[in-house]
């Protein structure tokens, strides 16, 4: 019994689970969970406060914006801040050569200037509900995967049915700790969201990709958005009868800064983590997948960034794409360091190895989890081929643009070429694919892709697994000997799709009898190679070899939990509201190097290097620091701060999310990890992991000081020092 004791006591040390920090909370547990915690720390709010369904809470200002981050609102007319970088689309979409918004920033000087942004949603919870039982209704042990995953798939579509039946709401359930929990989300989506202001790109993206996930950080990473609605607050499509948003509640903002070792906590929608995976699978994502993935995404980025350093034009088109694929290019690579450095794949060795001597102590628990790690072991080496293929096709082939353009045409191919086509039918596929011509050749330069398509060929026909080659590029080997600047180069001058004109008289007098043409052209047929691959072998495999994955995960998961009763276990993230709370918090990323945990404006000056793009500074911004005039947003030590660090856990999906104080005043603006501390998604380290924030005394400073846009600023609640 006491070596029993002491296994649980070193399954716990490894797991380096006695950090508050670590973790991402259900609100509606917080009350059994985390509350006293959280007030010890200094949390001067209940848990009703955080989360209610009796009366507003401050779940009630906290939006999913998008479908990948947070935002949060600021005023009783529906105002909403998120990062630059989370509305870096919208603003990009509505930018031109005349109207340069990314370049100039964008500033709505009424409600009737604020512009729409079709696309752009914001989802807000009304409430959540454990649905357990009712999701697992009919399952059992004695079942294989595919047949347990049927009937939960069925019992969930019965429960968002019926959650949301009469109701203008929407109903998601979400699978927990690997389908051993289940829990209920209603949400209300609002279709009408409208830019109001953003900042230049030399104050929202200041430090470009140069310093994105890296500690000190000096960026203005904020826009501001406001929700609109229809006839009785209720979400709208868009129409210029809605009206702003009247929210529940919405976040008082404080002017009073912050200290070290002061409480904070997020709120906010946090992506995807992995926290919970043996070593095979810590080794797969960091030592097999991020590597590919980093250099199919550098060559990549290499093409797009000479494009955008020459042209202006282009640097509109694709600031946001490189964005995109920039963003965790960067964040793999902080990610397998981290893991190397901490020597992670051991440290789950050594967890596992006492989870197999706790389950070998009991009959019981032998036979149910004997051989967890051997299957593991063998699952994630069936897996490992197809994966890897998987990802040359996604980042790779899928990675050229007009061939994920084309692939928008199947649907139109398969109408065409029914015995006897339906007109109507074949008409709104029409009218669909002009439309998406019309958004894609509005960004797309040919030029550019045709680059990244024969460097993309190149890596795809040399190093993928040949079992898992497309077929086309047999054709290119025996055509062209394999000489993919030849191929790509034929392939863009007679290809219909490379040349936006072409296309749309194309699909302006389309009749089913010209489907031959686009089975016929060179892209499509290219395209056609890499999604069947992908979609007749690649996928029906890699589904069944990661339901094999996730059915050994589940039980894992369970036996995890078993073993440690009295463990407080925050599930992974899944896109679902979550809180996260730690402290302000600066760190050590070396030997001799230490970081303060904020940053000031003294900091943009000194980065200032007129020669390279990400280093413009701002002229209007120049002429504030040098008069010092800060107003009331100068922190007490007399300096602008720019940014600052904590010690909450949070991931993709948490960008634009509230960092509140112990008042749940709203004192920053998620944007960032540092690079050290990436490794967060697989295992955390106390030590190296830190959330960055903007500073929201900065993003007043900018909007007030900067731009002089006092309407929205009075707006907003201010809570003074």
């Amino acid at each position: 019994m006491k070596k029993i004791k002491l296994l649980l006591i070193l399954f716990v040390s490894l797991n380096m689970a006695a950090r508050a920090e670590e973790g991402m909370w259900i609100p509606m547990l917080l009350d059994q969970l985390n509350l006293k915690q959280m007030q010890d720390l200094g949390l001067r709010l209940t848990a009703e406060d955080i989360y209610s369904l009796n009366h507003s809470s401050l779940k009630d200002a906290i939006v999913q914006f998008g479908g990948g981050c947070t935002a949060e609102i600021v005023s009783s007319q529906g105002l909403v801040l998120t990062n630059h970088h989370c509305g870096l689309g919208a603003i990009q979409r509505h930018s031109s050569l005349e109207h340069d918004y990314l370049a100039n920033g964008f500033w709505a000087g009424s409600f009737a200037e604020e512009l729409p942004s079709p696309g752009t949603t914001v989802t807000l919870l009304i409430r959540m509900e454990e649905v357990t039982a009712k999701i697992l209704t009919g399952t059992d042990d004695k079942m294989n995967q595919l047949q347990r995953n049927e009937i939960i798939r069925q019992n969930i579509s019965k429960v968002e049915k019926e959650t949301i039946a009469g109701t203008h709401y929407d109903a998601k359930v979400r699978p927990f700790f690997y389908g051993n929990q289940y829990y209920l989300f209603v949400n209300e989506v609002f279709r009408d969201v409208r830019l109001v202001g953003a900042p230049p790109s030399n104050i929202g993206k200041f430090g470009g990709d140069s310093d994105n996930w890296m500690w000190p950080r000096h960026t203005g990473d904020f826009s501001i958005f406001r929700i609109y609605a229809g006839k009785n607050n209720e979400p709208a499509d868009y129409s210029k009868d809605n009206v702003p948003y009247t929210p529940k509640n919405f976040l008082p903002v404080s002017l009073k800064g912050y200290m070290k070792n002061d409480f904070t906590f997020v709120f906010g929608y946090p992506g995807s983590t992995r926290e919970y995976i043996p070593s095979y699978g810590v080794d797969l994502i960091a030592n097999r997948e991020n590597p590919l993935r980093i250099s199919l995404r550098r060559q990549r980025l290499d093409i797009m960034n000479a494009a955008m350093d020459k042209s202006r034009l282009v640097r509109i088109q694709y600031a946001a794409k490189a964005n995109g694929i920039a963003n965790y290019w960067k964040k793999m690579i902080g990610e397998s360091r981290g893991i190397k450095r901490i020597d992670a794949v051991s440290k789950k060795e050594e967890q596992e190895q006492q989870f197999m001597k706790w389950a070998a102590s009991d009959p019981a628990r032998s036979l149910r989890y004997g051989n967890l790690l051997p299957a593991f072991k063998s699952a994630y080496e069936n897996y490992l081929p197809p994966d890897l293929s998987a990802i040359y096709i996604s980042e790779a082939g899928q990675g050229i643009e007009i061939v994920k353009f084309a692939a928008g045409f199947r649907d139109l191919v398969k109408l065409s070429k029914n015995k006897n086509p339906v007109a109507a039918d074949v008409e709104k596929a029409v009218k669909g694919l002009r439309k998406s011509a019309s958004d894609f050749y509005k960004n797309y330069q040919p030029a550019v892709d045709k680059d990244v398509m024969t460097a993309m060929m190149r890596e795809m026909g040399g190093k993928m697994n040949p079992a898992y080659l497309p077929v086309i590029f047999r054709e290119i080997e025996k055509g062209y000997k394999n000489n993919y600047d030849n191929y790509a180069a034929e392939v863009f001058s007679k290809s219909l799709f490379a040349d936006s004109a072409r296309i749309l008289a194309f699909l302006a007098g389309y009749k089913p009898a010209k489907v031959k043409v686009v089975e016929k052209d060179p892209v499509f047929r290219f395209m056609a190679s890499i999604y069947d691959r992908n979609d007749k072998d690649l996928t029906p495999k890699m589904k069944t070899l990661a339901d094999r994955i996730d059915s050994l995960q589940r039980i894992y998961m369970a036996g995890q939990m078993e073993m440690q009763k009295d463990r407080k276990f925050y599930p992974d993230a899944n896109s679902t509201l979550r809180v996260a709370y730690g402290k302000v918090d600066d760190y050590q990323p070396a030997d001799g190097v230490k970081y303060n945990y904020f940053t000031t404006l003294a900091g943009v000056m000194q980065k200032e290097d007129s020669s390279v793009y990400d280093y413009h500074v701002d002229a209007r911004l120049k002429q504030r620091y040098a008069a010092r005039d800060y107003g009331r947003y100068a922190d007490r030590d007399g300096t602008i701060h720019v940014a600052f660090t904590a010690s909450n856990h949070t991931t993709g999906g948490n960008s634009g999310s509230p960092v509140l104080n112990a008042q749940g005043e709203l004192i920053g603006i998620n944007f960032d990890r540092n690079w050290e501390g990436t490794l967060s998604d697989l295992m955390y380290d106390p030590s190296q992991c830190r959330n960055i924030a903007l500073d929201i005394r900065y993003c007043l400073f900018v909007i007030d000081k900067v731009v002089g846009d006092s309407r929205l600023i009075s707006e907003m609640k201010l809570i003074q020092p």
